[in-house]
């Protein structure tokens, strides 16, 4: 059994007694849905304050934002959205390895969009980096729940 967390808690608040059996029947779906606005968040806001305030270029203010945006999707997945989590430090590296790995794949697909949509044709920065934003987002889920966070057991001798 999990350990109860703070999202438990605020669920378990009485006026939000209605919502508990459709939260806990969805709770990862959920906690992905919260975590993932913020990991776009972050993401829009470093990437519009590096195209849209210094005026860097396209393809590196999306890496850097990426970089921003990963740390903290590979953080709040691992503590609150997945509940699988091996033990050991080899372990936790080859899920930070795995999950890093499938969110290069999704910035490589990412940075083709934007070059394409913005640098090619010229369409508006930040509806492109929105609507790409979308994919994304749905091809990490896939890939974290089917790859890195799929609960099989990682053995480690190192720990």
């Amino acid at each position: 059994m999990r350990k109860e967390d703070i999202f438990d808690r605020v669920v378990s608040v009485s006026w939000l007694g209605w919502f508990r059996p459709i939260y806990y029947k969805y709770r990862e779906m959920w906690l992905y849905a919260l975590f993932g606005l913020g990991t776009v968040l972050i993401n829009l806001f470093v990437y519009s304050l590096f195209t849209e305030t210094i005026d860097l270029g396209v393809l590196v203010a999306n890496a850097i934002a990426w970089i921003f945006a990963t740390l903290f999707a590979f953080y709040t997945n691992r503590r609150w959205v997945f509940i699988f989590h091996p033990k050991g430090v080899y372990a936790f590296f080859v899920q930070l390895g795995g999950f890093c790995l499938g969110r290069l794949l999704t910035l490589g697909i990412e940075e083709m969009m934007l070059y394409f949509c913005i640098e090619v044709y010229h369409l508006p920065n930040m509806l492109i980096k929105m609507l790409a934003q979308i994919i994304v987002i749905a091809l990490n889920y896939v890939f974290s729940k089917l790859i890195v966070f799929r609960g099989k057991k990682i053995v480690s001798n190192d720990l």
